[in-house]
């Protein structure tokens, strides 16, 4: 695969890894589970997502994403009224 002089894997782009379009439930726990956030999951990877909201000014830098029951630890990398990039960590 080819790279851009950023290290982007593709045009206009800064990730590496392309996300794959999803349209999946999500539920954002913070504050040791006392604050919940219910959205969307976009598009994804393995090292982060897109995610939408009705408004992202409640939702915290740091949150833990479940989705089926699973939870991952992710950062915000980037927001909008309505979307979040996140990268998952741990």
């Amino acid at each position: 695969m080819e790279t851009t002089d950023s290290g982007a894997a593709f045009a206009g782009e800064r990730r590496i890894e392309r996300r794959r379009r999803v349209l999946r439930g999500a539920t954002l726990r913070f504050n040791g589970g006392f604050g919940v956030v219910e959205g969307l999951i976009r598009n994804e990877s393995e090292h982060g997502a897109q995610l939408s909201f009705g408004d992202t000014t409640g939702v915290p830098q740091g949150f833990e994403v479940v989705v089926n029951g699973a939870a991952r630890a992710a950062l915000v990398r980037w927001r909008s009224t309505t979307l979040i990039g996140v990268q998952f960590v741990a």
